[in-house]
């Protein structure tokens, strides 16, 4: 079974919060809310999904998700793919989905997978640099300059005023930051660098991207030992309403 969790985003308190669940068993798509949804006062359900207590099953993806996947049919798919580090052969669209977190600029929705553990033992997620954009010239300048292994380091942005467990992404010797960490494994990451110390956590850059769009642009992979007990996305706003 594959699955994905959607954050939504409160335009009024910027406030993100897990509000889904899709998942695929079968060849048969489901999708159910999740306690989030209840929690945030301004949210609404999605188009013809309406009852917050009901499973919605389908055996083609559903509108909201499959608007988020690039069509086969356009020149820059081929690019896409790669940017992505995917594979046609081996193409998924809800692997698609968990590396773009199926993000557009019309809404505040963003698609992730709950991480499980490898055959290793380990905690391994992929992740696009989020927050570009909101750096300075020269942090962005930096980022073009990334090589594909390089270590990257995490560091909290306690007074962030949208989130308060937001991390940063920074460069070695010299320092320079390349963005943030998807907020949604924000508080995860921070758990795992407690329980496991900051150096058995590994960020590293697993492609540059210098000619795509910035939410493209730097491609990461977290690597670190699974914590004994370590249960992820498992908070209540994650427990499914159906």
């Amino acid at each position: 079974m594959k699955a994905l969790f959607i954050a939504w985003q409160d335009e009024k308190n910027r406030r993100w919060q897990p509000v889904g669940h899709l998942t695929r068993e079968n060849g048969v798509y489901q999708f159910v809310y999740t306690r989030g949804a209840e929690e945030m006062p301004n949210f609404r359900p999605f188009g013809r999904m309406q009852d917050l207590h009901k499973a919605y099953r389908s055996e083609e993806l559903f509108p909201i998700f499959k608007n988020r996947i690039l069509a086969r049919s356009r020149s820059e798919y081929q690019d896409y793919l790669k940017w992505l580090g995917l594979s046609q052969a081996r193409y998924d669209e809800l692997e698609e989905l968990a590396r773009t977190g199926g993000l557009r600029a019309t809404d505040s929705l963003e698609l992730f997978p709950c991480p499980e553990p490898t055959k290793r033992k380990n905690y391994e997620v992929y992740f696009f640099s989020r927050g570009l954009r909101h750096l300075h010239k020269e942090n962005q300048l930096r980022s073009r300059e990334l090589k594909r292994g390089e270590q990257l380091y995490l560091m909290q942005d306690l007074q962030n005023p949208h989130d308060d467990m937001a991390l940063l992404m920074r460069t070695g010797d010299p320092v320079t930051l390349v963005g943030y960490a998807p907020r949604y494994y924000s508080a995860e990451f921070t758990s795992l660098i407690r329980a496991n110390g900051p150096s058995k956590v590994k960020v590293a850059v697993e492609r540059m991207n210098v000619d795509a769009p910035e939410q493209y642009r730097v491609l990461c992979k977290l690597t670190s030992p699974w914590p004994a007990n370590f249960s992820p996305c498992a908070n209540k706003q994650f427990e499914v309403l159906a």
